[in-house]
């Protein structure tokens, strides 16, 4: 059938041009062919598919495993609790007994809190604004309050109580999984690396970005196990809702770009390469 419609068209050059790319699977052939001028959207829209399938793609598996381990954790199942108490137990004896570890620990706690993050992000945002990058704006202010409503609402569904020692060395308030400050943590370094990354200058700036942002998402969540406050289930499951949320909100976006006509671009340019550079 595809065969003989492209024969039609080129006998009859006037049917041809009147379909205008009525089927975008069929990628406009006849059109090409014949010199007519195709409409480009239907090839921006076959473009864009495998790009926003990889975004829901990571984002669905990366659910995956938070859903088990979500379960997991609500039903008591024994294999993470003994996984979860044995850490707890054997960095609570190291620790306990070190005055200025404890010191440190609730140091890096109150600097890398959740409402640090939210704060830099805010900055960030309004950064964004003044130099008219209105859609990063959006996006980022979006994806870090979504991330801490949805860290709220997570705690409350599956309302797990925090660790407990006969001789705490600190306390927190509220449900225990998934970490606050794990989420939170991750999700602001995810939303500022893919913001400025365009912006940074050469290879090594960028995976300097990367390790430099993974190292402080790594000491937020090992400072919460380390203090007593958090199992260490509820810190990955902080970083695996971040990184849930941070690939779906890229991949709705990836929908805004292209709607604008934006070209498209690999991940590891940022969200947004054409605004981005109005942060240089």
């Amino acid at each position: 059938m595809r065969i003989a419609a492209l024969a039609y068209a080129v006998e009859s050059p006037t049917a041809g041009a009147s379909a205008r790319c009525s089927n975008p699977e069929r990628m406009c052939v006849s059109h090409v062919d014949l010199g007519h001028n195709c409409d480009v959207s239907s090839l921006r829209s076959l473009r864009l598919r495998p790009r926003l399938g990889l975004g829901v793609l990571a984002g669905f598996l990366v659910a995956i495993p938070l859903t088990l381990l979500a379960l997991s954790v609500r039903a008591g199942w024994d294999p993470v609790g003994d996984v979860d108490r044995g850490v707890a137990d054997g960095l609570h004896g190291v620790v306990a007994h070190e005055s200025w570890a404890v010191a440190a620990l609730k140091v890096i706690a109150i600097a890398f809190h959740p409402w640090v993050f939210r704060s830099a992000v805010l900055v960030l945002v309004l950064v964004l604004l003044s130099r008219r990058a209105y859609r990063l704006a959006w996006w980022a202010a979006i994806t870090m309050t979504a991330g801490s409503v949805l860290g709220f609402v997570l705690k409350q569904v599956v309302a797990r109580a925090r660790p407990s020692f006969d001789t705490p060395t600190a306390t927190a308030p509220g449900f225990s999984f998934p970490s606050g400050h794990a989420l939170n943590s991750a999700v602001a370094v995810l939303v500022f690396l893919l913001v400025i990354l365009p912006s940074l200058p050469g290879t090594s700036a960028r995976v300097a970005a990367w390790v430099v942002g993974g190292l402080i998402v790594f000491i937020t969540g090992f400072d919460r196990v380390a203090l007593g406050v958090h199992y260490v289930t509820d810190v990955l499951a902080g970083w695996l809702v971040a990184a849930a949320l941070v690939a779906a909100t890229a991949a709705a976006f990836e929908t805004w770009r292209r709607d604008a006509g934006r070209r498209p671009h690999d991940p590891i340019e940022g969200v947004d390469p054409a605004e981005a550079g109005r942060l240089r």
